[in-house]
């Protein structure tokens, strides 16, 4: 469903905030390995989360990735979602075909349509709070 990218970027988003919570910086080769993602990749996928506001960066001795622990509870699902893929989930076909609308449906268009408002529904409406709190109970886990 997501991207490789994507779920790279949820996790790592995740692992920040709790990090975050905890008052610590990461940097991006403790995140590869938490998330388990080669270290090139996720720089690329931290760079974008940057850009769109999502985690901080901090050069320097002391520096790494953090996010504000007042803007982890702000900060949803859709919005990381978004800032590696795009809203190209709530759009494409689910088939997969170029050309697929209401005017010429695949097969499980209208199946699909309902899911991806669901989809819709829940990015939008989860926090990365929840996330990180849920790993930090240990009611939810990042790696096996």
């Amino acid at each position: 469903m997501f991207s490789k990218a994507c779920e790279y970027g949820i996790k790592a988003a995740i692992f920040i905030a709790i990090k975050s919570y905890e008052g610590k910086r990461v940097s991006p080769k403790e995140i590869a390995l938490e998330i388990n993602s080669p270290q090139a990749f996720t720089a690329k996928i931290l760079q974008a989360l940057v850009k769109h506001d999502i985690v901080c960066s901090i050069k320097g001795a002391h520096g790494g990735f953090e996010i504000d622990s007042s803007n982890i509870s702000k900060i949803k699902l859709a919005q990381i979602v978004n800032a590696i893929d795009g809203d190209s989930i709530y759009k494409e076909c689910g088939l997969g075909l170029h050309k697929c609308d209401e005017d010429h449906p695949c097969p499980v268009h209208d199946k699909f349509k309902a899911i991806r408002e669901e989809l819709k529904y829940m990015l939008e409406n989860t926090s990365l709070e929840e996330l990180a709190l849920n790993i930090k109970s240990g009611a939810a886990f990042l790696k096996v």
